[in-house]
């Protein structure tokens, strides 16, 4: 289990992810004030290992994440999905991930052909402002902690022109 900061783009500052014991196992580096919202994850010994960042050009909301300098997937939100958000995490090849759920809230699962491979949750923590991230061991512990800090700034993304229309 991964523990993450929420809302931790609204300072645009760096925080750690930690494992369930306490222990630093990734730094990630908001660089919130690029043009693109770039966010460096970096191991314990400060190593860029992945990077999440805004494509200009996508018609809908669109980041794509790079783990070891190669493009591992985009997450984008799905067209036409009443009652629900849902956004899809598009790898190479025919293995799409789809996060579903109370996205808003960090109470959602990340879903591989209909089985669950991660689950996001705030439930599972007492400590405020924080959610916990489940990743099965098959899955690349980049791949779902980048797919998730895709969401949280697309969703920062939307609550901010949402509150520029007021």
């Amino acid at each position: 289990m991964l523990v993450i900061r929420e809302r931790f783009f609204a300072f645009g500052d760096d925080f750690d992810v930690l494992d369930e014991h306490g222990n630093k196992i990734y730094r990630v580096d908001g660089k919130v004030l690029s043009p693109r919202g770039k966010v460096v994850i970096e191991d314990a010994d400060g190593n860029e290992v992945a990077s999440v960042h805004r494509q200009i050009v996508a018609l809908r909301a669109t980041y794509e994440i790079r783990i070891g300098g190669e493009k591992a997937a985009e997450v984008r939100k799905k067209l036409l999905t009443p009652f629900r958000d849902k956004f899809t995490i598009d790898v190479p090849g025919p293995d799409d991930l789809t996060m579903k759920g109370n996205l808003l809230d960090h109470e959602y699962v990340i879903e591989l052909d209909g089985q669950e491979v991660a689950a996001v949750s705030k439930r599972w923590l007492t400590i405020r402002d924080t959610y916990a991230v489940q990743v099965s061991a098959d899955v690349n512990p980049l791949l779902i902690i980048g797919s998730v800090l895709a969401l949280d700034l697309a969703l920062e993304r939307e609550e901010k022109r949402g509150s520029d229309d007021h």
